[in-house]
């Protein structure tokens, strides 16, 4: 996501606080049923069937914490099961928060009892 302001604790978007980032590593992710991904060799392309979505994945990297996404496991969890570097992990948060906004990736939903 883009801000139009610096980040600093005073002027930051809402969209881009400390707060977000922790609730996204604590959230358990999984591909939206209707996104295929189709591997390219610059990484893949995500495409959703029902809004009509294309998005380039242009990392390998992000392709693989992608598909391990399994609505289970903390986004946390899947990153280092990824053996992604933890100072890699903010650009991996950036990735996957503007795959929630593109709706190619949702927080996994427990059906009510």
């Amino acid at each position: 996501m883009n801000c139009s302001s610096r980040r600093s604790r005073s002027t930051g978007c809402a969209a881009s606080t400390d707060v977000d980032v922790v609730s996204l590593l604590d959230s358990h992710l999984e591909l939206d049923s209707q996104v295929a991904l189709r591997p390219e060799p610059f990484g893949a392309l995500a495409y959703h069937y029902g809004n009509r979505k294309l998005i380039f994945l242009k990392h390998p990297d992000v392709v693989r914490v992608v598909r391990e996404l399994d609505g289970r496991t903390s986004l946390a969890d899947v990153l280092r099961r990824c053996d992604v570097a933890e100072r890699r992990w903010p650009a991996f948060e950036s990735a996957l928060a503007s795959l929630t906004e593109s709706e190619m990736l949702h927080e996994h939903q427990v059906a009510p009892g």
